[in-house]
């Protein structure tokens, strides 16, 4: 019998912030994770801490941004990868009036930060933006997909890596002393399966509802953006001419299944707001772990408290994973109460 501190299932955005935790802490630990379709290999990645819908922060907005810039910058150091880009965000205004709530939002306490106080003229000739851009002040770009295959390599080359999905009917719990799983003991284990938790039989009721993205990959040569570029979707600079743009919002389709509506969605987009030729290279989906209240699930189950929830990051998981990771961490380890507005126990009888 293998011991080890706990058992995480999924390694995704979630499940490798939580490792991480548990390796700064000097934790022992095994991952589950199979080839499955997930959000986090097809996430833009943006770390925007304004909400460029409402001019708004989010829920805990700077404290995640501070946390993810230098968790980022950290791991990627550790791995030895150059996967933090300095990506400014130009918000394309789409009326007078969207300028003037910018303005406004200048002024705000904790949003003057991040929104820049001028109007940028567009002078680009290939991209329309009639009413000028605001930019967004110290956004980044991180490559989650690189990170994602350069962590689970690391894991690897430890053994602390199992590439097989997640077989529930195997899992035994140990009374008071944690769980069992084919062969392995811990504490407790760490369900990080995104939207997979709609199988997860001790989680399932939970309401994760998901919402479907897809994004298209194009090739523009004459585009020569350097900035992200956000009006109703993102067109996001990868280099070497290519440019992602997205995401959509599906909330019916629950699969990873590129679709043909959601390119036409995305090439109406392109032909309203660009001046010159593209070439369209991919397409790519996934599901989004949304919940309705917009909050993450995190916690113990509260009748097997060895069984532990880290989900429903949904569209800002890359910003708000590490200050999750590190809620969730602190909650097990020191019994450092979760924020209602985040605990599981929010929602009492869904179990």
């Amino acid at each position: 019998m293998k011991t080890v501190d706990y058992i995480v299932v999924g390694l995704g955005l979630a499940g490798m912030v939580f490792c991480d935790q548990l390796e700064q802490h000097q934790k022992s630990f095994v991952v589950y994770d199979g080839d499955f379709p997930s959000a986090s290999k097809v996430a833009a990645g943006l770390i925007n801490p304004v909400i460029l819908k409402r001019y708004t922060i989010p829920w805990k907005g700077e404290e995640q941004f501070d946390l993810a810039i230098s968790y980022f910058s950290r791991l990627s150091e550790i791995l030895n990868l150059n996967a933090v880009d300095v990506m400014p965000i130009y918000k394309v205004f789409s009326s007078a009036e969207d300028q003037n709530n910018w303005f406004e939002a200048s002024d705000k306490p904790g949003l003057n930060r991040f929104i820049k106080d001028e109007l940028i003229r567009n002078n680009s000739e290939t991209l329309r933006a009639p009413y000028g851009k605001g930019e967004v002040l110290e956004s980044v770009r991180i490559r989650i997909s690189q990170l994602l295959q350069a962590y689970s390599e690391r894991l690897k080359n430890q053994d602390r890596f199992v590439d097989e999905s997640f077989d529930y009917d195997a899992l035994e719990l140990d009374g008071d002393q944690g769980v069992i799983y084919k062969g392995v003991k811990a504490k407790a284990i760490i369900f990080a399966e995104g939207f997979r938790l709609k199988n997860n039989p001790h989680f399932n009721k939970l309401p994760l509802v998901g919402n479907k993205g897809e994004y298209l990959i194009i090739r523009a040569p004459e585009l020569c953006l350097k900035q992200a570029s956000k009006s109703t979707f993102f067109v996001i600079p990868l280099g070497d001419d290519l440019y992602k743009v997205g995401a959509t919002f599906n909330w019916n389709e629950k699969d990873s299944n590129v679709t043909a509506s959601a390119r036409e969605e995305l090439q109406a987009y392109l032909s309203k707001i660009l001046l010159c030729e593209y070439e369209v290279v991919d397409q790519e989906a996934g599901v989004r772990p949304t919940t309705g209240d917009r909050r993450p699930l995190l916690g113990r189950h509260p009748k097997h408290p060895a069984l532990v929830l880290l989900n429903g990051l949904g569209t800002r998981g890359t910003m708000m994973a590490p200050y999750l990771a590190q809620l969730l961490y602190e909650h097990l380890e020191n019994h450092i109460p979760l924020d209602d507005s985040v605990s599981i126990t929010r929602f009492p009888k869904k179990f």
